[in-house]
């Protein structure tokens, strides 16, 4: 398991009586960690949130895509205040030689939609957060226009909701489709909220043998790359008052 890079939005450590949020997509990519932590659920902005706490940190899973991101990291700053506020979850690989379970920790966020750019403290490389889940020809075209090495949907949305709040920000991603994995389009499975129906989705790949192969290859991806993102928040959770500049050598356990 190879670790890309580490970054930080700005300001110091965190004390003791500072909270850790964490702003994933889907409960399936962080199911391992917050399995046994306790749910509070709360209506913010009209809309419902489960928070999963564990002392002195607190998940929220927003949904897919841009507007569910930002929507979820606005939430969680309005009821938990956090010191540092991260973007965890899946990723897709830009550069070939990232493999399913690489960890990812970006010095520089691109919003490909509008072209604006979050420069964190620490770190190397670059994820850019698209709108769509990418084909390898449009993964092809990112890397050449941005320079990235990883693509995402929701990290640009939860840094500009952080930086609109004085926020820390930090992200912890993991790849979990490489380079040259294709797969028709998912944003038909995904609904205004930006949740995913796996029941239909399970019914659209059952109709359709030819895909059989390339599901369960992306269920084991999936597996095995919520395994490895969950064991490094883990390490977060466990020490929820390291500073953010320290999170690189955490995760990796040095």
């Amino acid at each position: 398991m190879r670790t890309l890079c580490g970054g930080r939005w700005s300001g110091s450590g965190l004390t003791d009586m500072s909270r850790v949020a964490i702003v994933a997509a889907l409960e399936r990519e962080v199911h391992p960690l917050i399995k046994g932590w306790s749910v509070r659920e709360q209506q913010q902005g009209g809309r419902e949130f489960r928070f999963f706490e564990n002392d002195e940190v607190v998940l929220v899973c927003g949904g897919i895509g841009e507007q569910a991101a930002r929507r979820a990291a606005e939430a969680m700053i309005a009821v938990y205040a956090p010191a540092v506020i991260y973007s965890a979850g899946f990723s897709g690989a830009l550069d070939p030689r990232l493999k399913v379970g690489d960890l990812v920790q970006p010095r520089v966020v691109v919003n490909a939609g509008d072209g604006s750019s979050v420069n964190l403290e620490v770190g190397t490389g670059t994820l850019v957060s698209f709108g769509s889940v990418a084909s390898p020809a449009q993964k092809a075209k990112l890397r050449e226009s941005y320079g990235a090495q990883a693509v995402d949907m929701e990290a640009a949305a939860v840094a500009r909701a952080a930086e609109a709040r004085g926020v820390e920000f930090a992200v912890l991603k993991v790849i979990s489709d490489e380079f040259d994995f294709d797969f028709p389009s998912m944003e038909r499975f995904v609904d205004p909220a930006g949740q995913f129906s796996e029941a239909r989705f399970a019914l659209y790949a059952a109709l359709r043998p030819w895909l059989w192969a390339r599901v369960a290859r992306l269920a084991r991806n999936s597996r095995h790359a919520s395994q490895v993102l969950c064991d490094s928040l883990g390490k977060i959770a466990l020490n929820p008052v390291a500073s953010v500049r320290d999170t690189g050598e955490a995760v990796n356990g040095r």
